[in-house]
């Protein structure tokens, strides 16, 4: 069975019985790993109990393709319900994964780790149309759901962001959700003890680290800086960035000059159109940015984004490799803005 939103929050708090083994997948690898430790740990109070949690990887498989099955069927030393986690899947493991859903022997919950898994996988589809099966795609938080991450965060610290705070922090955060979790980590540690964050506090913290690439990679797309904007790219996809978050970050910075651009069209100078935008751009930014509002008039700027929605749903839906799809919306996008 396939399980999203609220459906997916509800099994991770009290996951179905009936279903033996559970996929965890998409471009938001924090986010993977976030709930296979909390299905882990519906069963097992302590994640690292080597007798009850058992952990395979793809070549264990490929050498004893049985094996899935073998341990699933074992039983913990000393009691108690196991599960058998695999990292690391891909189709290769689709057989495996269909061999034990057929005959699942033993009590163990079986979860199994995967990357990006386009709608034309073997292994997504086994998951999503299995009975006893359940697939949990993993996407990066945005609007509410991305709010309500920041909101829990700060909350277990005793803070509470002020409104430019939260518009700032929402809109640098979210790719990841290990790292959204490590950088508010990192803000209440600069804040020192409760209190309330305001937008200098936000801005000093993580206005130069979570989003200081992705930053990058909006300006540069945006001023036609095409050689520029593909090394960026490059950098962040080596240090593991997700094309997804990618795109949604540009296509974040296209809305805001979308935005002011709509200001200007109604009679506001572009110090007023920038002024009014929430959070507000970044002084060191700022002269870039009042460069591609004179660079992008309204209709291209909708353009742009129609273009980077496209990319962001090909990523999703096609099976063709992620970062390529991202790369040629980029590039497609910083050749546009060269032209004028």
């Amino acid at each position: 069975m396939k399980l999203s939103g609220s459906r997916a929050e509800a099994f991770l708090k009290a996951p179905d019985p009936s279903v033996r083994a559970v996929l965890v997948f998409g471009p938001d690898l924090g986010l993977v790993r976030e709930r296979v430790q909390r299905l882990i740990r519906s069963v097992v109070p302590d994640a690292a109990d080597p007798f009850r949690v058992a952990e395979l990887t793809p070549a264990a498989l490929k050498e004893v393709p049985s094996r899935l099955a073998d341990e699933a069927a074992s039983m913990a030393l000393g009691g108690g319900r196991r599960v058998v986690v695999l990292r690391d899947a891909g189709d290769g493991q689709s057989g495996a994964a269909s061999s034990f859903l057929a005959r699942p022997m033993g009590d163990a919950l079986v979860v199994i780790e995967g990357g990006e898994l386009g709608p034309r996988s073997s292994l997504r589809k086994l998951f999503e149309g299995a009975d006893n099966a359940a697939a949990l795609a993993c996407y990066g938080d945005e609007g509410g759901s991305l709010a309500g991450v920041i909101q829990e965060e700060l909350k277990a610290a005793g803070l509470m962001a002020e409104p430019d705070a939260m518009a700032y922090l929402t809109e640098h955060l979210g790719g990841d959700r290990r790292l959204t979790r490590a950088e508010l980590g990192k803000l209440a540690l600069y804040m020192g003890g409760p209190g309330r964050v305001g937008l200098e506090d936000a801005v000093a913290c993580i206005g130069d680290t979570a989003a200081l690439g992705l930053d990058d990679l909006a300006l540069a797309t945006a001023e036609g800086d095409h050689a520029g904007a593909q090394r960026v790219l490059d950098r962040l996809l080596r240090e593991g960035g997700q094309p997804v978050g990618m795109l949604r970050s540009v296509a974040r910075h296209f809305q805001r000059l979308h935005l002011a651009a709509g200001l200007m069209a109604q009679g506001k100078s572009t110090d007023q159109a920038m002024a009014a935008l929430k959070p507000p751009v970044i002084f060191k930014a700022a002269e870039r940015f009042r460069r591609q509002l004179s660079r992008w008039p309204a209709d291209r700027l909708g353009k742009a984004l129609d273009l980077l929605t496209e990319a962001e749903v090909d990523c999703k839906t096609t099976g063709m490799p992620a970062a390529e799809i991202a790369s040629r919306a980029l590039m497609m996008i910083a050749r546009a803005a060269a032209r004028r």
